[in-house]
């Protein structure tokens, strides 16, 4: 089953033409990111997890309005040498409408010698059997 969160959308979330703004549709998927690597492999603080975000996207369909709680299913579609893809869904849960499709890679990273690096057993290990749960 993928993971979801809820996101409340809150009155800052909403722009000069009434509905939630573009960029905030990468704060919900960076939001349900976040709180997948808190809930599902545990990790408190940023600095547990090496890593970048080395590409976004995010394909609109529908504006969000004020007072919508936003659910956003996060999965693991790709785990490679040195990075992961997730794929998001935005949707109503009042009305199960699709607001938005979205993708992320994350790349693990050595900070000190500023280059990638091999995702460690554990952790892909973990993100297999994320990527396995969702097919």
């Amino acid at each position: 089953m993928p993971f979801t969160v809820e996101i409340p959308v809150r009155f800052r979330d909403i722009d000069g033409m009434g509905h939630v703004n573009n960029a905030v549709y990468f704060s919900f998927m960076e939001q349900a990111r976040s709180e997948w690597y808190r809930r599902e492999i545990g990790i408190d603080r940023v600095g547990e997890l090496d890593f970048i975000l080395a590409r976004a996207e995010c394909d609109f369909k529908a504006p969000i309005g004020y007072g919508e709680i936003v659910v956003v299913t996060t999965w693991v579609t790709e785990v490679g040498t040195s990075s992961f893809r997730f794929r998001y869904e935005l949707r109503s849960k009042a009305t199960r409408t699709l607001f938005a499709t979205g993708e992320s890679v994350q790349v693990m990273y050595d900070y000190a010698a500023k280059k990638p690096k091999a995702i460690p057993p554990d952790l892909r290990k973990m993100l297999e059997a994320e990527k396995a749960k969702s097919r």
